[in-house]
């Protein structure tokens, strides 16, 4: 499908099935477990360190910083070995890999030998694991579902973190008051177990990678970036994804402080704030295919990913009691809303516009740089709101957002040959 317009994207996109197939159902279903377990357990290592390790405010933001950072950058050659192996089995090793490093986090702390270290060593394997499932998590994803099906079976993938970011901190924070600190992190773990049992109930067999693996060179690691970066099609959505994402995740310490510190707001209050909102993940997600089919993919993804930075500017108006509450809700909700119609339908054409023998190097280069880019500008951010005020910081990030449609595709750009890959061949 290589030279694929807009009108053509929408068909291959949006013209599919309800069933996408029972191999979907247990990639979705093992997606839908690990990503509850991964929830329940929010913040789970924060809590451990105040609570069980007595650790200060900065430790605490370097076990943040620096498990998300140096987990990125210890991924950074598993793309390109991802790309030329089966990817179930990776998936599969990956859980495993999680599943194990999280279980010695209450097996030690049964013991009596929990350390600040180890936390910050599960923190970086966890991280560097993620990653790696991702990458191969695409390219699974695109073997097993149609070209038409994609943006299906994205919003279901939305419509699911959604509702797991809506349900699992407020119940992961009810089970560590009854259980205990470390309860959550136990069942995460059992949750990237469940999710290897469901990956392997896929069944069938997947066909080995086009090409057999290369004697690696310190080059060869940077051809997932080289890709995207050469891509008329790929390189703004790319920039303008990560450059986003990174501003509205900077500014969530900050907005704990000014909410729980600055303006007095009880946990519950702040939890709620945050929780409720999410509904309009289960909105967006939903709106996703038929906006596409009604306006056209580029017109969709131009629009949400446009109205998706225009909200956070109004989190630095929130002041006190009932009526700041109802504003942060409100914002949330546009924004929550809109970035749920936005990420189905950017993950759907950069799967779309990626060759299937690219697809693990884009995803894992694209993820990492996410990574870097948000650990960066929440420490630029922790920086400057120490030297400005924190409402300052806030306002600060949500202008610089209002800058960031400028880096959008300007024109529709063919989709690549993508769609003819291992989804075609299935």
């Amino acid at each position: 499908m290589a030279g694929v317009t807009e009108s053509g994207a929408v068909e291959s996109s949006v013209v599919g099935s309800g069933s996408l197939g029972r191999g979907f159902g247990w990639l979705w279903a093992a997606y839908a477990v690990s990503t509850f377990g991964t929830r329940l357990a929010f913040d789970a290592f924060p809590l451990i360190a105040v609570v069980v390790l007595d650790a200060g405010p900065a430790r605490v933001a370097a076990l943040a910083a620096a498990g998300l950072a140096v987990g990125a950058v210890v991924a950074v050659p598993l793309g390109p070995w991802v790309e030329f192996r089966r990817k179930r089995p990776v998936m599969v090793a990956m859980d495993l890999v999680r599943c194990a490093v999280l279980l010695s986090v209450p097996l030690a702390f049964a013991l009596g030998r929990l350390g600040f270290a180890q936390l910050l060593v599960v923190s970086v394997v966890v991280a560097a694991a993620d990653i790696t499932f991702r990458a191969a998590a695409g390219s699974c994803l695109k073997a097993l579902v149609r070209p038409r099906d994609l943006l299906t079976a994205n919003g279901r993938f939305e419509a699911t973190a959604w509702t797991a970011t809506m349900l699992g901190p407020p119940v992961g924070g009810a089970a560590v008051g009854f259980f205990g600190p470390v309860v959550t992190v136990a069942v995460d773990a059992v949750s990237h177990l469940l999710s290897a049992l469901g990956i392997r109930a896929i069944g069938g067999g997947e066909p080995p990678p086009r090409a057999k693996a290369p004697r690696l060179r310190a080059g060869d690691l940077l051809d997932g970036w080289r890709y995207v970066l050469a891509s008329p099609g790929l390189r703004p959505l790319f920039l303008n994804t990560v450059l986003v994402n990174g501003l509205i995740m900077a500014t969530a310490p900050l907005l704990a402080v000014l909410m729980l510190s600055e303006l007095g707001f009880a946990p519950w209050q702040y939890g709620l704030a945050f929780a409720v909102p999410c509904l309009g993940g289960l909105i967006g997600s939903r709106l996703a295919r038929p906006l596409v089919a009604r306006y056209g993919e580029y017109r969709v993804l131009v629009t949400s990913g446009t109205l998706r930075v225009c909200w956070p500017v109004g989190l630095a108006f929130v002041g006190p009691g009932t009526g700041g509450l109802v504003l942060v809700m409100a914002v949330e909700f546009g924004l929550i809303t809109s970035v749920a119609v936005y990420n189905p339908v950017y993950a759907t054409r950069r799967l779309e516009s990626t060759p299937a023998d690219r697809v693990a190097r884009t995803l894992s280069a694209w993820t990492i740089s996410g990574k870097l880019t948000t650990a960066a500008l929440t420490a630029v951010w922790g920086l400057l709101a120490g030297l400005t005020g924190t409402r300052t910081a806030v306002a600060l990030a949500g202008v610089l957002l209002l800058a960031t449609p400028l880096l959008l595709p300007r024109r529709d750009r063919a989709a690549g040959p993508s769609a003819a890959g291992p989804a075609g061949d299935g």
